[in-house]
């Protein structure tokens, strides 16, 4: 299987890299990024592109893969709606529509958020656009699975880039594991993540939108 990666530098996006590295069943990684993410690899190949608006210069690079992980994502904190819809909703299609177009049999998997609002007309901006977001990948003509997850645990030295997040896990760290114990359906691991993504792309799931609980079941360790 041959993979195409976003947001790698985040942290389900580092999950998911981990992962795909270490699965014989992934045979290369093609990581998109704004600049060098420092990991190196016999498997994974780096193309730095900087508008993600736009894909034409790159196009034929980006043909003759199985799968494209867009773990691509940004906090809607303290950002401008439209600021927010561009990152969310535009550099999302931008880059699907481009690998629908190019890549019509392969999976697409993008990662929304838990609360997302596929009805795109709630209150909430975020989950308004990640609706939207959504709803739009599920229209173009490749499969197509959202993952919502809630909680995330980062493992194996997997930190956020978000200074506010990473406080929080440092501060939450140490009662994690009693957390996982009493909300086990609820809180993932960017392990977890990673694998149901491969098992996703690998065997597909039994629904298109899949929450914590789904995500769980499909990422855990045979």
């Amino acid at each position: 299987m041959k993979v195409i990666l976003f947001g790698a530098t985040g942290m389900v996006g580092q999950g998911a890299l981990r992962e795909c590295l270490l699965d014989p069943r992934v045979e290369s990684i093609l990581s998109i990024v704004r600049g060098n993410i420092g990991a190196n690899h016999p498997k994974l190949r780096k193309i730095i592109h900087k508008d993600f608006l736009d894909y034409s210069a790159i196009e034929s690079q980006l043909t003759g893969y199985d799968a494209c992980f867009f773990c691509l994502g940004i906090s809607s904190a303290g950002m401008k709606p439209q600021d927010y819809e561009r990152i969310t909703y535009g550099y999302t299609m931008a880059a699907a529509e481009t690998l629908a177009r190019l890549n019509p049999q392969m999976t697409f998997i993008f990662v929304s958020g838990a609360g997302t609002d596929s009805s795109e007309r709630g209150r909430i901006i975020w989950a308004r656009v990640k609706g939207k977001t959504e709803n739009a990948l599920l229209r173009l003509p490749f499969k197509a699975y959202m993952f919502r997850p809630g909680f995330i645990q980062p493992l194996h030295g997997i930190r956020s880039k978000t200074a506010a997040y990473r406080l929080f896990y440092s501060v939450t760290g140490p009662v994690l594991p009693l957390f996982r114990l009493a909300f086990r359906n609820f809180i993932l691991t960017t392990e977890e993540i990673g694998r149901a993504m491969i098992n996703v792309a690998q065997n597909g799931a039994p629904k298109k939108v899949l929450e914590s609980r789904d995500i769980l079941a499909l990422g855990r360790a045979d």
